[in-house]
């Protein structure tokens, strides 16, 4: 397998043994298809980062760590890679660890691992449970900085928290579907990938707060732990339908929209108004043929040179103060649909 790097870096970036490594490598028996998949994809990430390397300047290496369905860790990995070729005065190498579901003790065995093994700096996004709380503080006390993104772990010891303002973002969805339903009323199923994510907590309680107090002819239906995958969400909502015949809206903060898409389909229902967040590929394609109406959208590139500058702060003068900076939620229709993935 022809490279140009030493095989300790394939290691670090594959997050495999050395001796894994060179096994693979070298072309010897006894290895699985899938850790030789894992050692050449850490060989293209290392190509690409190196043409996109600038100078000789400090190469600081991160690791992102997210529970998240792939379309929106798609959407992350290129802001992140954008970003890193363009980030100054310093050069990062990111290692990403994606997973649609992961249990908290496989979520904190990683963390512990990346600890132990060494890292400059975590991208974290993982529900805000004590077992991850324990972990952070581990790496915090290992000299290592956390950054949350997306969603927060406020009580934690990360150094600071990349994303946008999520009870604001709710307020924002309250007011258009309010607006949109007007004195006609309706009932919204607000759709969540799992109550353990800070960040859309933050956003239900925004959402909830302004039905409440502006629109209160506008009831809430909701449904949780679907994980933002397709089947999980696609059969609770079609539950939730069949329970309730007067849903006639979607306030979606979980992802999942082609599968509550079809469930309305199914049950020959029409949604007056959707909503939801972040513009990963099938939020656009969804935008662009007119299923949902609005998209809730905030700059990942932004956010990820938000914990790039977090990380190299801390990193330079350790216990320095690392400001607070949240992305601005933009409004994104059909119309005025931002160039990208």
């Amino acid at each position: 397998m022809a490279h140009l790097f030493l095989v300790k870096d394939i290691a670090f970036q594959a997050g495999l043994s050395t001796a894994t490594v060179d096994r693979v490598l070298n072309g010897r028996q006894g290895v699985r298809r899938q850790t030789e998949m894992r050692v050449r994809a850490a060989i293209a990430e290392l190509e690409k980062q190196q043409a996109g390397a600038m100078g000789s300047g400090r190469t600081l290496a991160i690791d992102i760590v997210m529970e998240t369905p792939q379309r929106f860790s798609d959407t992350v990995r290129a802001a992140f890679e954008a970003e890193m070729a363009a980030f100054l005065p310093g050069v990062f190498r990111c290692r990403f660890h994606f997973a649609e579901v992961m249990r908290p003790a496989e979520l904190v065995q990683l963390l512990d691992r990346i600890r132990l093994r060494g890292t400059h700096g975590i991208v974290l996004k993982a529900p805000d449970v004590a077992e991850v709380v324990a972990a952070v503080a581990r790496a915090d006390s290992a000299g290592i900085p956390v950054v949350t993104l997306v969603t927060d772990l406020p009580n934690s010891a990360r150094i600071a928290y990349a994303g946008a303002d999520n009870r604001t973002a709710g307020e924002t969805a309250a007011y258009l579907i309010g607006e949109f339903l007007g004195t006609d009323g309706g009932q919204v199923l607000v759709t969540l990938s799992s109550g353990r994510f800070r960040g859309e907590e933050e956003r239900e309680i925004g959402f909830r707060r302004l039905i409440r107090s502006h629109y209160p002819s506008i009831g809430i239906t909701e449904i949780s732990e679907g994980h933002g995958t397709d089947a999980a969400t696609g059969t609770l909502a079609a539950a939730a339908l069949a329970a309730d015949p007067t849903v006639n809206a979607v306030y979606s903060i979980g992802g999942g929209n082609r599968a509550v898409l079809a469930a309305f389909d199914a049950a020959n229902r029409a949604i007056r108004v959707f909503v939801a967040h972040d513009l990963d590929a099938d939020n656009r394609a969804l935008l662009a043929a007119r299923r949902i109406g609005f998209v809730l959208h905030h700059d990942l590139r932004t956010d990820a040179r938000s914990a790039f500058r977090a990380i190299m702060s801390r990193v330079t003068v350790p216990g320095r103060a690392v400001p607070v900076s949240l992305s601005s939620v933009e409004i994104v229709t059909p119309y005025n649909m931002p160039a990208g993935g």
